[in-house]
This record gives structure tokens, sequence and C-alpha cells, in this order.
């Protein structure tokens, strides 16, 4: 008589065969950068970089990733700052070796402000237009979660490509747009932005010392996949990936999903939205040598982000496997799914 699988088993095998299934290809970096200077320095285009508008709302000028990325790169004139209007994170640290060379975004005017502020030399006329003759892009986070569209163009060129988080609303968005990624063998990294945070590394090299981590707790405000992955993947960068199911047993606007993983592990997923709950960021981990809270210096964790992204272009090793990003909107879509349908959901459901 054949035993049946347990059902952890099960939940463990049909989680990790949807997301190698599709993106079993080996990665293969192209070996020299596209159009580098003599110099070493390294030209980058920002798409979808100047404006933010919130899931369908009007764009308005400003934009915080796009502004921080082109500042970390380029600098800003102190004098042209003082009539930009809209959001301006004016990085405090600058990224070596490093130029924004080309600017795009759906409203052009906020392109052409945004480029004289930060010395940016062309504004293009169209998003694919910003990939030619560049060492690599980056697309920030522009407030619509579709900026992944953005990514086929220079994945599909063999230009190294940053897509900002979410890197899909869907796991089937993501899924697809990380299978062209290994398909060209185009350098592919989507991340939130504090997962590379100075305390955030520190904490995943002291990990071990407070033995295993059964349980954790992670809690971020608003919305539970554009905002909650902040707060998912600071437990990911610590504690690593290998989820297998989602049950969320809270409210619509108040989430709190236990996340399954394959090793046993109970993570705690708490999202709420303003009028609940006041933003912040916190991690708890409960071993069974120890306990450890975090609350992570946020101060320049866009140049931590963009930094990372930068040795990926010049080195061309991985850290970060997008199939991990993968795992993550899954996570996010099967916790939100759990919700609706008042049941738990597998990360295989949501990845066919």
């Amino acid at each position: 008589m054949t035993q049946r699988p347990s059902r952890r088993t099960f939940l463990k095998t049909s989680s990790a065969t949807a997301i190698a299934g599709t993106l079993a290809a080996p990665l293969g970096f192209p070996t020299v950068l596209r159009g580098a200077e003599a110099n070493g320095k390294l030209k980058l285009g920002l798409i979808s970089a100047a404006t933010y508008g919130y899931m369908g709302a009007p764009r308005t000028q400003g934009s915080n990733h796009g502004t921080a990325f082109a500042t970390a790169c380029n600098g800003f004139d102190e004098v042209k700052r003082k009539d930009f209007q809209g959001t301006f994170v004016a990085a405090r640290k600058r990224i070596e070796g490093v130029q924004v060379v080309k600017i795009w975004d759906p409203v052009k005017e906020a392109a052409q402000k945004l480029a004289d502020v930060c010395g940016i030399p062309t504004v293009c006329e169209t998003a694919d237009e910003c990939c030619e003759g560049v060492d690599a892009v980056a697309i920030p986070d522009d407030g619509t979660g579709e900026q992944w569209k953005y990514a086929v163009t220079p994945l599909r060129k063999g230009v190294p490509t940053y897509c900002d988080k979410p890197l899909a609303m869907t796991a089937k968005a993501a899924k697809e747009i990380a299978a062209l990624a290994r398909q060209t063998g185009t350098p592919f990294m989507s991340a939130s932005s504090l997962r590379f945070v100075p305390d955030v590394i520190a904490a995943a090299k002291e990990v071990e010392s407070l033995g295993k981590i059964n349980l954790a707790t992670t809690i971020c405000g608003n919305e539970l996949v554009y905002y909650g992955i902040h707060a998912l993947e600071l437990a990911y960068a610590v504690l690593g990936r290998g989820a297998v199911s989602c049950l969320n047993v809270g409210q619509p606007g108040r989430n709190i999903v236990r996340v399954r993983f394959e090793n046993g592990r109970d993570l705690v997923l708490m999202v709420a939205e303003r009028e609940w709950m006041r933003a912040g960021y916190q991690l708890n981990l409960y071993g069974t040598k120890g306990w450890r809270t975090l609350t992570p210096d946020l101060s320049d964790l866009y140049w931590y982000l963009l930094d990372r992204f930068v040795d990926l272009v010049r080195t061309k090793k991985e850290t970060l496997p997008i199939e991990e990003e993968v795992e993550v909107i899954a996570v996010l879509e099967a916790g939100k799914r759990s919700l609706a349908e008042n049941r738990e959901v597998t990360l295989a459901e949501v990845l066919q």
C-alpha cells in the first residue's frame, strides 16, 4: 500500500515545483556591459521616474524613488530644486561612477523638470528609447503596480534592469517577467528598499544566535500587496524563503496573515491601512535561544538599494534571485485571497 504524503510535504513540494517549473533556466549574464565608457562610468536610464499616481490616480509631479535614484547618481542643483513642485527626495549619499543619462516619463514636462534639476542630458520620447545606449535601466515605483511592463524591452535587449517593488500585483505576472529574465539571461533585480539597510543585513548575520526561529511577526502600514511587501521582505531578508501557504484571519483593511513555511515556521504578517494604524516597520523574532526586535533605521535606504543593483550590473553576481521576489508576491496574493475566500490558500494555487 502506497503511503500518502503528509500535508506539510505536499505543500512544500507543490509550491516549490510551481516556482521552479517556469524559472528553471540557468542564469547566463552578458559578458560585457552595453556601451560602457572607457573610464568605467556606468550610464543609467530612468523609466517612469518623474511622476506618481497610486493605483489609477492621476499622475502628479514628483516621485520618492525616482528623485532619490536621480539625485544619488547625479546630485542636484540646489537653486533649481527650490522651484521643483512635488515630492523630491534629495539623496545624502552619492553612488560613485554612475550617471543617469536618460529619463522618460508618461508626463514629459515632469521628466524635463527633473532632468533640469539633476543634470540628466536626454529626455526620451518613449520608454523603449530610454533603454538604448545605456548600461542599465532602473524603473522606480510609479504607483501603478504595473511598472514591470517597462522591463520587457530592456530584458529582451540584454540591458540589466531594476524593477521597483512590487515586482507585480499578481504572482502570475511576476512569474512571467522573471521567466523572461531567465530566458534572455539579462541581469534582473526587484526588491523592497528595506531589504538592504545595514541593520537588516546585520540581523541576518546574527539570527543564528537566537537558535531555531519557529515564530516571528512582521508589520507595516497601508495596503497588503503594495506596501505589505516591505514588511514581508524585512522578514525574508533575515529568515529566508520557503513559504507554502497563507491564512488571513484579519478584516478588510486590517490583515493578519499566518504565513507557513516548509520548515514549519509560522510568520505572522500584519498590514493595516491608515485609518486603522499608524505606518511603521518592525520585525520580531522568537528563537529557542533568544528573542530579537528590529525597527529598521531607514536612513539612506534608497542609496543602499541602488548600490546593490549597481553591484549586480558591475559584477554580474546575483545575491537576490528573482525567484525569491516571485515567492514574495505569491505570499502577498495568497494572503489577500485568503481573506476574500475565508480559507487557507497555498502558494501553488496562485502560481498556477
